[in-house]
């Protein structure tokens, strides 16, 4: 076995670990959040998601998962990335307010009822607290996707807001786990919402 074969299979067996460690402490936690989620869907509202570098990777896999679909064919679902808009984005730059880039187009769209769900490996960010205050000045449910260090993003919720730490030191694993955590609430959305779609 080449070295290279030897690392592989140790990026195996760390994302196995990491699955494993992830189902013990998260399926209670992605159920609430999942019914959450369905729920704003389900009285008009709109979910709302964000995250930067590979977590709005993530954040725009997911929407397209709810616009388009999932695994099966059924309507299309109210879902917004937040900061992939570039006019807005350099124009927030242009005036020094980038850290802003969430925050402006929620304060501009959200509305009591919707959910904004943030991707975060760092739980650190700036851009994501302005974008909790936000939320919070409309009225949103706020749920973190984030890492097992609570950071600044974690003590700035609020009591009604949800936190699923992923459990792991390693940036790459816990983006995976909230990779798999989104296709969670795909598959929970859709069984609430088109359950006769599902098959």
């Amino acid at each position: 076995m080449s070295l290279m074969d030897s690392r592989v299979r140790q990026l195996f067996n760390a994302s196995i670990e990491a699955h494993i460690a992830a189902a013990d402490a998260l399926p209670d936690m992605i159920t609430e959040a999942g019914t959450r989620l369905t729920d704003s869907l389900l009285n008009n509202g709109k979910i709302f998601v964000c995250g930067n570098g590979g977590s709005l990777a993530n954040a725009l896999h997911f929407s397209t998962a709810l616009l388009n679909h999932f695994e099966v064919e059924r309507p299309a679902l109210p879902v917004f990335v937040l900061g992939t808009d570039m006019a807005i984005t350099t124009s927030l730059l242009h005036d020094g307010h980038v850290e802003h880039v969430f925050s402006r187009p929620l304060q501009a769209l959200g509305h009591s009822g919707d959910v904004l769900l943030l991707l975060s490996t760092s739980n650190q960010t700036m851009n994501l607290v302005h974008a909790v205050d936000a939320a919070h000045e409309r009225g949103m449910d706020v749920i973190l996707l984030g890492a097992s260090e609570r950071g600044v993003l974690g003590n700035h919720l609020g009591p009604n807001d949800m936190e699923i730490a992923v459990p792991g030191d390693s940036p790459a694993r816990v983006r995976e786990i909230h990779l798999f955590v989104l296709h969670c609430f795909c598959d929970l959305i859709d069984r609430s919402l088109f359950g006769q779609m599902m098959g």
